[in-house]
């Protein structure tokens, strides 16, 4: 099912997360054991990241250092399959553009449609860390918009290759990215709102924000996507601090806000222990003031654990 139409049929504020799939090397069970325990909150759709590439280097017998890359987190379309095999709900995977060329892309969307999934998260991904700026692959996409271009364009049945005959139409629901406290390239908020505003006239259908722990900002970027024009439904997305280190780590590398409030109490906490019951309290704040704000979906960034989550979702759902 779409995720338009979960939300679309709900009486109540739903509940969603988010994974990591395991390093490579390592079981699905790691998933499944993350899943387990949220399946009581009756989530209707979990999301998949992907991760693109990285580039590492290995030293050869001959003294020189081999450019490698390398993947340490695959297999984000077997995953989507086994959840919606196992647990009956919708898996929503991410699409990059970053690692991949329009072929590539197109043959990821027939797997994911042979599989029965009907929802992707429209995205353009990270840089490679060694690199300053983002560098599409060649032949690839450089903004999710092109991406989301050609997920629009199969939609309607027209393929990379042209001299196809009756290539079948996909209809996958889209969603794409939104950021309350701006992306972090966008000159200012107007311009990203009316980069967004690009997303959905081409055909995105929802939209997930970036985590934020302030619910003022989400309230505010809500109000001035409708005055935008921008109507589809806006997902928060959100993550609990569980550690001090992601004082300073989360905004680096999310490039968002901590409130003072949140980082004062946080500063008189004795030990790790107690900054991770600050975090999980001051998200279950959060989670009820949504939902009285009206968010459709409370959308956790689970990191691939499922214990603080479990907790907040106990708490409100």
């Amino acid at each position: 099912m779409k995720i338009t139409e979960h939300i679309k049929k709900a009486t109540e504020t739903l509940f969603s997360f988010e994974l990591l799939p395991p390093l490579k090397g390592q079981s699905i069970q790691s998933i499944f054991d993350t899943i387990d325990p949220l399946m009581e909150f009756n989530p209707p759709f979990i999301d998949v990241t992907y991760h693109r590439e990285e580039h590492v280097y290995k030293k050869r017998d001959n003294g020189l250092l081999e450019k490698i890359s390398y993947r340490k987190r695959p297999g984000t379309v077997g995953i989507c399959s086994a959840i919606q095999a196992r647990y009956k709900v919708d898996a929503v995977p991410h699409i990059i553009c970053g690692g991949f060329d329009k072929e590539e892309t197109e043959n990821t969307l027939i797997e994911l449609n042979f599989l029965g999934i009907d929802n992707v998260l429209v995205l353009r991904g990270d840089a490679i860390k060694t690199d300053s700026a983002f560098i599409p692959n060649p032949g690839g996409h450089a903004n999710a918009l092109q991406l989301l271009e050609q997920v629009v364009a199969m939609n309607a049945g027209k393929y990379v290759d042209e001299d196809l005959k009756d290539p079948i139409k996909t209809d996958f629901c889209m969603g794409v990215a939104g950021y309350p406290e701006k992306h972090f390239e966008a000159p200012n908020l107007k311009t990203d709102l009316d980069y967004l505003k690009k997303k959905v006239d081409m055909g995105a259908e929802f939209i997930v924000t970036q985590m934020f722990f302030d619910n003022v900002k989400y309230i505010d970027f809500v109000k001035r996507c409708r005055e935008k024009g921008i109507m589809v439904p806006i997902i928060p997305g959100l993550k609990p601090i569980t550690s001090s280190k992601q004082l300073i780590n989360l905004p680096k590398i999310f490039h968002i806000d901590m409130p003072e409030t949140l980082c004062e109490e946080i500063a008189l906490a004795k030990d790790e222990k107690q900054v991770k019951e600050i975090g999980i309290e001051w998200l279950i704040q959060q989670s009820k003031d949504l939902i009285k704000a009206g968010a459709p979906v409370l959308h956790f960034y689970t990191m691939g654990t499922a214990e603080p989550t479990y907790r907040i979702a106990k708490s409100i759902f």
